[in-house]
């Protein structure tokens, strides 16, 4: 799981409370993002690393971001999916006659982006983090995303409530040996509106090492930053 590199994700939004929602979401699913807030800045950060794909917003502080697909589309072939909230049918034929691959309206489902995510960059040909059906095993722990449970050997599988499912699935795609903040685990299992609440996650994460048992220890806590899963600790 480690050995995979993580594709990267370019998110070209002028929004802080967009970065601040997306970048540890991102992050849980298996990504990196990389942050850019102006036009400029995204096509500097397009042509230095490379993304696999590119989330743009329309409305950026240095011009309409229809003006950057073309420009993006000269140098790189990732798809490009918009992030916005003009939702008039002629501004979304416009962006996709521009080169844009997808639009996605704001406020959105982080799901819904997620799949379409997946969607566009299995069309082309790129590196998709697991999808629901993958099936990822360390240490004697067996996760399964399609069914949504864990194991641990041959046993049954565990009695996990919604929330402790979700906060194992966030550090398993985080990749194995790799520290996820407080803030990352957080914002991704809770939502931005809890992204200091640490303490309440100490306490999911106790009950999570309780039901892993003897696969407890693959959770490993980094002091004052956040967990880290897996065997691989170096």
């Amino acid at each position: 799981m480690s050995g995979i590199a993580r594709p990267r994700i370019l998110v070209v939004d002028d929004e802080p409370q967009i970065h601040r929602f997306l970048t540890p979401a991102l992050e849980a699913a298996g990504y990196e993002p990389l942050r850019a807030e102006t036009a400029a800045e995204g096509l500097r950060l397009a042509a230095e690393r490379s993304p696999a794909l590119v989330l743009l917003d329309l409305g950026l502080p240095d011009g309409d971001g229809k003006a950057a697909i073309p420009k993006l589309r000269g140098f790189i072939e990732a798809p490009i999916i918009i992030l916005s909230a003009r939702d008039q049918e002629a501004e979304k034929v416009a962006a996709l006659d521009a080169g844009a691959d997808d639009y996605v309206e704001k406020p959105f489902a982080l799901g819904e982006l997620l799949a379409r995510m997946r969607a566009a960059l299995r069309r082309a040909g790129r590196h998709v983090p697991e999808a629901p059906g993958t099936v990822v095993r360390v240490g004697g722990l067996e996760v399964d995303f399609g069914r949504r449970w864990a194991r641990v050997g041959e046993d049954e599988p565990l009695k996990l409530t919604p929330r402790e499912w979700d906060l194992l699935a966030a550090l398993v795609r985080g990749g194995e040996g790799r520290v996820m903040t407080h803030r990352q685990l957080l914002t991704a299992v809770w939502g931005p509106a809890h992204a200091e609440e640490t303490q309440y996650l100490r306490v999911y994460v106790g009950h999570l090492r309780q039901k892993l048992g003897s696969a407890a220890p693959l959770i490993r806590t980094e002091p004052g930053v956040g967990y880290r899963f897996g065997n691989d600790v170096s």
